[in-house]
């Protein structure tokens, strides 16, 4: 069973190609992708509509890319996965809509998959893949939680955030330092040089009792540590309007102590999650799980307490086609795509709950 998978959910076009036949983890046939970055830069962030336009423009080329990868033909398709949710509305509709008109025009089925459990179950297609049960963070986006996994489609919710989500954490830091867009990637190079130390930053929620997240206050906590750095400068042309008045050893110090604080929380609350269900296997998932920082400070706590942890291949860790395509393999072998998901319903979900995926 071959199964095509197409990821439009936001900046990222993204088509990939599996093998499910069998009983073992669905092999890759073939992906592409192509990121937006560039194009969304100049409004540092995301315009929906333009990365609808994107979407329409790349879609069908990157399907090519994929069949020319993999020696196949569009006939060689037994199934059509896309991402129904969540995400941009416009930028899931080019996907779905892509994805159906290649149902009907091959007479196959399409299925919506949740974009989260595309990440959730994205190590899979490591070197290194988990095997259920395991405890789940996700960070993507978006989104931050923490998942109990028993198996394909049986994800039961630990912890979520409250506000913003350690993504949006990274790239709010990463745009009061004046890094323009992505941020999250730009405030982790450039906590590479600085000092995570030289300024206290806040832990929210780290002592709550609960699996539960919280950065809104965390990007408060910098907002006004740069204020004091700025109303600290010397005065003269460096402190004017056209110019930054922090040093570049300050901006680096912050984006460490930010980053520092981030990921102390993340860490403790994934162990944490570990010690309430009795578990000891982890898996990273989403585009903050490709952090450095992050993944040594969980390595080493695994290293220490006989733990697992499992990630995506880097080149897996932001939106792709793959982990679609995956998540639909998966779901097949696990008897879990039912006839009503394909019978043409075309619909995207824009916000919808992984919690509700069964």
């Amino acid at each position: 069973m071959r199964i095509l998978g197409i990821e439009s959910s936001c900046d990222e076009t993204g088509v990939a190609l599996v093998d499910a036949s069998g009983s073992g983890v669905p092999r890759l046939l073939g992906h592409a992708l192509h990121s937006q970055i560039e194009m969304h830069q100049a409004y540092g962030g995301v315009v929906p509509e333009l990365a609808s336009r994107d979407h329409i423009r790349r879609v069908l080329p990157l399907t090519d890319a994929v069949l020319a990868q993999a020696g196949l033909g569009l006939d060689a398709i037994d199934a059509i996965a896309c991402t129904r949710g969540p995400g941009l509305a416009g930028a899931l509709l080019v996907g779905t809509g892509v994805a159906h008109a290649l149902g009907v025009a091959l007479g196959r089925p399409v299925h919506g998959v949740h974009h989260l459990e595309g990440h959730l179950l994205s190590p899979f297609l490591s070197a290194d893949p988990p095997s259920f049960p395991f405890v789940a963070l996700l960070v993507s986006g978006g989104h931050t939680q923490l998942m109990r996994v028993d198996g394909v489609g049986r994800y039961a919710l630990l912890g979520e955030t409250i506000d913003d989500a350690a993504g949006e954490a990274f790239d709010k830091s990463a745009k009061l330092l004046g890094l323009g867009y992505p941020g999250g990637p730009a405030l982790s190079r450039l906590a590479e040089h600085g000092d995570p130390a030289a300024y206290k930053f806040p832990r929210p929620l780290l002592h709550s009792g609960d699996l539960d997240f919280s950065f809104a206050g965390l990007k408060t906590a910098v907002l006004t540590q740069v204020k004091r750095l700025a109303r600290a400068a010397p005065e003269g042309p460096a402190t004017s309007h056209l110019a930054d008045p922090l040093s570049p050893q300050e901006k680096a110090d912050v984006a460490a102590g930010a980053q520092a604080a981030i990921v102390d929380v993340l860490v403790k609350k994934s162990l944490a999650a570990l010690q309430a269900t009795g578990l000891r296997r982890l898996v990273v998932a989403g585009g903050v799980g490709a952090n450095a920082r992050l993944r040594e400070q969980l390595n080493a706590q695994a290293a220490r307490q006989g733990l697992r942890v499992h990630y995506p291949e880097l080149a897996l860790c932001t939106d792709n086609g793959a982990m679609i395509a995956l998540a639909a393999g998966l779901r097949a072998q696990a008897g879990l795509l039912d006839g009503a998901e394909a019978t043409g319903r075309f619909d995207v979900a824009p916000r919808w709950p992984l919690a509700l995926v069964e």
